[in-house]
C-alpha cells in the first residue's frame, strides 16, 4: 500500500493552526497580567525587573532541553546548526524592557480600563509595518475583521474609562507602550523569521531586558524587595507563568502566523482580564462590554478566517 505524505500545503495549513492555538492560549494567559501587576506590592519597574528575573530559571532549563534536542536532529540529518539570529533578539530585549517600564508604570498610575484602552493601538502598528517590513498584505475583508475586533476591544474599555488630570500621565505611559509593544513583536517575527526557535527568543530576551529595569528600578529609587512572603506570589505568577507561558506562546505564534493576525488575537487580554474581574472580584459588566466582548471574538474569529496571505518575502524558517 502506498504512503500518503502531507502535502507542503497541509503541512503550513497545520502549523498555521498551530499558531492560532497558541495564540490564543498566550492572550488568554496574558490578560491577567494588569491584575497581577495591580496586587503587588513594589512599585512598576521592580515588579518588570521580577518579573523577567524569577522567569530565567525555567527559561534556562527550556533552553538546555531544546539545545541537546536540537543537537540530535543535527546529528541525525548531518545538518551544521544555523547562526543565531542576535540583533532582532538583543533588540527585542531592550524594547520589551521599554513596553513594561511603560506598561507596568501606566498601570500603576491610571485605571486598568484606560491603560488597555490605549494600549490597543498596538494591531494598528504592527499591521503598517508589517506590511512594509516583511511584505504581508493586508485583505480587505480581513481589514474589516480587524476593525471590528478593535472596535469591541474599545467597547470593552470604554465604559470603565475616566478621564481625570491626575491620571494623564498614566495615560500617556499607556498609549506609548502601543508602540514599544509593536517594536517588540516586530523583532521578535525578525528573529523568528531568522529561524532562532522560541526559546532562544525567549531566553536571550529576557537576559537583555532583566539588567535593563534592575538599573531603571535603581534609578527611580523603588524598593526591590517585597514586604513580606505573600508579595513574591504575584511576582512569581508574572514571571512563571504570564512571561514563560503568555510571551513565550506569542513568540511562538509568530514564527507560524502573520505579525497583523497575531497583534489582532492578542486583543482577546482585555476580554480575559474583564472576565476574571467579573468572576475573581464580582465587577459588573454593562450591556456596552459585553457587546465589546463579543465583537472581539467575533472580529478575532473572522481575521483568522481571512488571515492575510504569507508574505512575498518567502517562507518562514522558524523553529518551534
Amino acid at each position: 500500500m502506498a504512503q500518503i505524505s502531507a502535502t507542503p500545503a497541509s503541512d503550513d495549513a497545520r502549523s498555521a493552526a498551530i499558531g492560532l492555538v497558541a495564540l490564543f492560549c498566550a492572550a488568554s494567559i496574558l490578560g491577567f497580567a494588569p491584575i497581577l501587576v495591580k496586587a503587588s506590592d513594589l512599585g512598576p519597574q521592580a515588579i518588570g525587573f521580577w518579573r523577567m528575573t524569577l522567569s530565567l530559571p525555567l527559561l534556562a532549563v527550556w533552553l538546555w532541553f531544546d539545545m541537546h534536542r536540537a543537537k540530535r536532529r543535527e546529528a541525525r540529518v548531518d545538518e551544521s546548526p544555523r547562526p543565531l539570529a542576535w540583533r532582532p533578539i538583543l533588540l527585542a530585549g531592550a524594547l520589551f524592557a521599554g513596553d513594561l517600564a511603560f506598561w507596568h508604570t501606566g498601570i500603576k498610575i491610571t485605571t486598568a480600563a484606560n491603560a488597555t484602552l490605549l494600549a490597543n493601538l498596538t494591531p494598528i502598528i504592527v499591521a503598517v509595518a508589517a506590511f512594509f517590513m516583511f511584505g504581508e498584505k493586508i485583505t480587505r475583508p480581513f481589514l474589516v475583521a480587524g476593525a471590528l475586533a478593535l472596535l469591541g476591544a474599545v467597547l470593552l474599555s470604554v465604559a470603565n474609562v475616566q478621564f481625570a488630570p491626575e491620571r494623564i500621565t498614566g495615560d500617556i505611559f499607556s498609549a506609548l507602550t502601543s508602540v514599544w509593544y509593536a517594536a517588540y513583536l516586530l523583532a521578535i517575527r525578525a528573529a523568528r523569521r531568522a529561524g532562532a526557535a522560541t526559546v532562544q527568543v525567549m531566553f536571550w530576551s529576557t537576559v537583555v531586558a532583566s539588567p535593563i529595569l534592575l538599573l531603571v528600578t535603581l534609578g527611580v529609587g523603588e524598593t526591590l524587595m517585597p514586604a513580606t512572603m505573600m508579595g513574591w506570589v504575584p511576582l512569581l505568577l508574572l514571571g512563571l507563568v504570564v512571561h514563560v507561558g503568555g510571551q513565550g506562546g506569542i513568540a511562538f505564534g509568530l514564527g507560524r502566523t502573520p505579525a497583523a493576525l497575531a497583534t489582532l488575537i492578542i486583543l482577546i487580554q482585555p476580554v480575559v482580564a474583564a472576565a476574571a474581574g467579573w468572576v475573581l472580584f464580582d465587577e459588573a459588566l454593562v450591556p456596552i462590554q459585553w457587546l465589546g466582548a463579543g465583537l472581539v471574538l467575533a472580529g478575532v474569529y473572522a481575521a483568522q478566517r481571512f488571515r492575510p496571505p504569507a508574505s512575498t518575502s518567502g517562507p518562514d524558517k522558524a523553529k518551534p
